[in-house]
């Protein structure tokens, strides 16, 4: 198993967004940085949980699988100090259980490219909502990244159905 690189990173002021993480010494292509952690709970949990708070844009949840989420609202870490990006330098990367026990299922954070020390550490959120995807629903999950690639949303394009042959 990698180990993290936590002790190479910090919190601190963002320019995209609040807080952010940024490199404090030199972190290689491939490098483990840290592991997303928080409460773990079911779906149902934290349906029951949010369900009823009126979305903001903003979110600590990182869907682990289909059975569970990570809450970084209780327990998290650095991690859910990442902010997102439309050109991010790293990236979320699950790490299954060998037994198959989705409960013990990890998420790591990875870096895709060097990052030089000062620099945000960055990824794609990915989020895909089951509704359809809306302009107030595109602005309200806005992207501030600030990448001449930025989207300008958080929201990925609808994944397709497989056709039948």
């Amino acid at each position: 198993m990698a180990k993290t690189s936590k002790h190479k990173i910090e919190r601190r002021q963002s320019n995209i967004h609040g807080n952010g993480v940024f490199a404090i010494e030199p972190i290689a292509k491939g490098e483990r940085i840290v592991r997303y952690k928080g409460k773990l709970r079911t779906h149902e949990e934290v349906d029951a949980e949010y369900g009823d708070v009126d979305e903001d844009g903003h979110t600590f949840l990182f869907t682990l699988n289909d059975d569970y989420v990570i809450d970084a609202n209780v327990d998290g870490n650095i991690a859910r100090w990442i902010n997102t990006s439309c050109e991010p330098n790293a990236e979320a990367v699950l790490e299954e259980n060998t037994n198959g026990k989705s409960h013990k299922d990890k998420v790591y954070i990875e870096a895709i490219r060097d990052i030089k020390p000062g620099e945000e550490l960055s990824y794609n959120y990915g989020i895909v909502l089951d509704e359809p995807h809306t302009p107030a629903l595109k602005k309200l999950w806005g992207c501030r990244c600030g990448s001449p690639k930025c989207t300008g949303t958080m929201l990925q394009p609808k994944r397709k159905p497989k056709k039948k042959k």
